[in-house]
């Protein structure tokens, strides 16, 4: 087990108040937070060794799994989850301060999943207008604070608007009140990372790759490998293995460590089965009030 320390380097999908900047400062306050402008940037430069740990988006609430953050620890990366952040997520419409009273915008810009969070406030207020995606909700209130000659917009939170000196030109625009992230906290060891605060529930989370026979019932047989042993799960999707058509891994969050009995005598009935199992290691749960 391991804590975070003032000399740990965290790197985090910037730039700064970004949502994951908050998350990072939720389990590093203290750690030298360095910015990075995509996630597979963020994630190789803890692969690399660059930094001592990376903060990624995960799933959201509202629009689902972050796939790239997915497909790039199972194909490209050989990393562990630390710790995950849960965060809840209030996306704000925000202008410079000069074009406040504007009566119609040039563009909105944001995020892709900042902008599907908001559809149906920009499908009924600002139905015409462009929507363009962003790197990041904070990438894009960065830009929008150093272009006040143009009439646009972003879509991100109040650390943005504080950050870059915008004004919030309409709150709370998310199309549902429940909105949180999961973020993931990456290391190249696997450890379980101690922060004052987290919830107790242990979770692990794998992904699984299914026999190459093609066998019918497959994903029935690898639930019942958890089932009978009593092992509860959290979560279950699949994503493509980019292998050609209908051919896909699954993403598995058990609520047990990966060290108990119970999970040892999975892992191998699972191999037993043909399967193949990555592990992202198992990790506790903290939570951002705001």
């Amino acid at each position: 087990m391991a804590g975070q320390t003032a000399k740990n380097r965290i790197s985090y999908l910037g730039p700064e108040a970004s949502f994951t900047h908050l998350a990072a400062l939720r389990v590093f306050p203290e750690g030298q937070q360095v910015p990075f402008a995509t996630i597979p940037e963020c994630i190789e430069a803890v692969a690399e060794g660059s930094v001592d740990y990376a903060v990624v988006p995960l799933e959201n609430a509202l629009e689902g799994s972050v796939s790239l953050t997915v497909d790039y620890l199972f194909h490209e990366a050989q990393l562990y989850v630390t710790a995950e952040v849960l965060s809840p997520i209030g996306q704000h419409f925000l202008v410079h301060p000069d074009n406040a009273d504007a009566d119609s915008f040039e563009a909105i810009y944001s995020h892709p999943q900042a902008l599907a969070q908001s559809h149906k406030f920009l499908y009924y207020t600002y139905k015409n207008t462009p929507l363009e995606q962003y790197s990041s909700t904070s990438a894009a209130a960065k830009m929008v604070s150093e272009l006040p000659e143009r009439p646009i917009a972003a879509i991100g939170n109040e650390f943005s608007a504080q950050k870059y000196g915008l004004t919030i030109l309409h709150r709370d625009i998310h199309d549902f009140h429940f909105n949180h992230t999961r973020f993931f906290v990456l290391s190249k060891t696997d450890h379980k990372l101690e922060v004052p605060g987290h919830e107790g529930q242990i979770k692990t989370t794998l992904m699984i790759s299914p026999p190459k026979d093609d066998r019918s019932g497959v994903l029935h047989q690898v639930l019942s490998v958890f089932a009978w042993r009593q092992l509860n799960l959290s979560k279950i999707e699949s994503r493509p293995l980019k292998t050609g058509l209908g051919n896909y891994f699954f993403i598995i969050d058990v609520l047990e460590d990966e060290s108990a009995t119970m999970m040892r005598g999975a892992f191998e009935e699972l191999a037993a089965i043909g399967c193949e199992v990555k592990t992202l290691g198992s990790y506790y749960t903290y939570r951002n009030q705001a």
